[in-house]
């Protein structure tokens, strides 16, 4: 019997859209996760797990997010400078205060795959702390997020 051969059909040519997303307001989990469904490509019929194949998302008013509970004062980030003793830690509030672009790039980060693929897919997130953003000459189309669940009472 002759051995038949699978193949894998990909579409070499992707059609990247631009989205704005404005996140004022929102919670920042439920944004992040459908910004980073976005990014990879999960939207679109042809999406392949191995395969950059998502839109650019231009992320605005990044400042304007915030966090369930108690979340601002209790949640922790880590940065450490590589010396002996260089370990900072600082809270969502303190880094909301100082950098809001940071707090949503390493929640979207957190999201992506893992190696190379994540990288290249990171590259396409745009996040500006107020509502101006240089890619107007792109024409992004506004996306629109799911709100947030309302609690069963």
């Amino acid at each position: 019997m002759p051995k038949t051969q699978m193949t894998t059909y990909e579409n070499a040519i992707t059609d990247r859209k631009w989205h704005v997303v404005d996140i004022a307001g929102m919670t920042l989990g439920r944004a992040c996760t459908q910004i980073s469904h976005v990014l990879r490509g999960k939207h679109k019929p042809t999406f392949t797990r191995h395969v950059d194949s998502g839109d650019f998302v231009v992320v605005v008013n990044a400042k304007k997010i915030h966090l369930t509970g108690k979340k601002m004062q209790g949640k922790l980030y880590y940065r450490h400078s590589l010396f002996p003793g260089g370990l900072t830690t600082f809270t969502a509030e303190q880094l909301l205060d100082r950098n809001p672009i940071e707090l949503i790039e390493r929640a979207v980060w957190g999201m992506l795959p893992k190696g190379s693929l994540g990288r290249q897919i990171y590259k396409k997130l745009k996040v500006y702390a107020d509502d101006k953003h240089p890619h107007a000459a792109q024409v992004p189309a506004d996306l629109k997020l799911k709100p947030a669940r309302k609690a069963k009472a």
